[in-house]
């Protein structure tokens, strides 16, 4: 008797024309002795099947070429396949499940162990027992801890740039005071050459201020897009990695999950013991798949 879990099961048949080597795309799983269902276990890339989109994994199979399969093993289903020349028709029946149906205790925690690991050295990983969920060789992962050094770099490079801006502006400053005295001197002064020399000296002093002023204008625009990378682009990327490694952390985590189920039966399978859910249909290593 089969279990499907509150799954929606849809049929339908695909015509899968087959590669140079005769083949499909795809490997199967279940079947006689121990399931009563066989299932697309994995649909390969770059194959006649992967092309196709139909197929995907945990879709059971019900026949091949009309012919039904109840009953066979997996080997007998795969040589049905490959006897068939050219093209294969696949009648098949697709699960339908709420995705997060699949996220189960046991998924959120393996989450939480790979965000654990993230941190921790390869040898910390390795003496923990914890090295298969370790993304230390994750170039993106790698990209966000160069952009927070860049950050703090820039930052400091942004706070200093102010404070030097903000005396340089009030040096502006002075030499403009410098000048007024100059040129209010060379007002006054009753010598004609020094009263001159002064007008000139003040004008001098003035025109540093102008100058510098103009400076400050021209850095301004560069400080202000300093300021929108600090405080917007790097935040936003640094949002973006961080939801592509939540991602991966629980794409990882259904992996270790399916890798668990396999060697659950294939342990059960050396004892020649049963499996619940593998007699019942294996709908929970197949919504797992999906």
């Amino acid at each position: 008797m089969e279990d499907s879990m509150g799954m929606t099961v849809t049929s339908g048949s695909v015509v899968i024309q087959k590669d140079d080597c005769n083949l499909i795309g795809i490997s199967i799983g279940g079947g006689a002795p121990l399931c009563p269902c066989l299932y697309v276990v994995q649909v390969f890339d770059n194959t006649p099947a992967a092309r196709d989109g139909t197929l995907q994994s945990g879709d059971e199979i019900v026949g091949v070429n009309g012919l039904a399969v109840k009953g066979k093993t997996k080997v007998e289903v795969a040589k049905m396949i490959q006897n068939v020349k050219h093209q294969v028709t696949i009648n098949y029946n697709k699960l339908h499940a709420d995705p997060k149906q699949g996220k189960t205790l046991d998924i959120v925690l393996k989450k939480a162990k790979h965000r654990m690991v993230e941190n921790m050295s390869s040898t910390t990983a390795d003496a923990l027992g914890l090295s298969r969920a370790i993304l230390c060789n994750d170039s993106l992962v790698k990209k966000l801890e160069e952009l927070s050094r860049n950050e703090h770099i820039y930052k400091g490079l942004m706070e200093h740039t102010h404070h030097m801006l903000k005396a340089f502006f009030e040096i502006c400053h002075v030499y403009r005071a410098f000048g007024d005295v100059f040129a209010e001197i060379g007002v006054r002064e009753p010598q004609p050459r020094a009263s001159e020399a002064f007008t000139r000296f003040g004008e001098a002093h003035r025109s540093i201020e102008r100058y510098g002023i103009k400076l400050l204008k021209t850095v301004r625009p560069m400080l202000s897009d300093l300021n929108t990378y600090l405080n917007k682009a790097v935040p936003d990327t640094k949002l973006t990695i961080r939801k592509y490694a939540d991602a991966k952390f629980e794409y990882l985590s259904y992996c270790l999950k399916v890798k668990e189920m396999d060697d659950e039966e294939y342990a059960y399978q050396a004892l020649q013991e049963p499996l619940y859910r593998v007699e019942t249909g294996n709908y929970e290593y197949r919504l797992i798949s999906i």
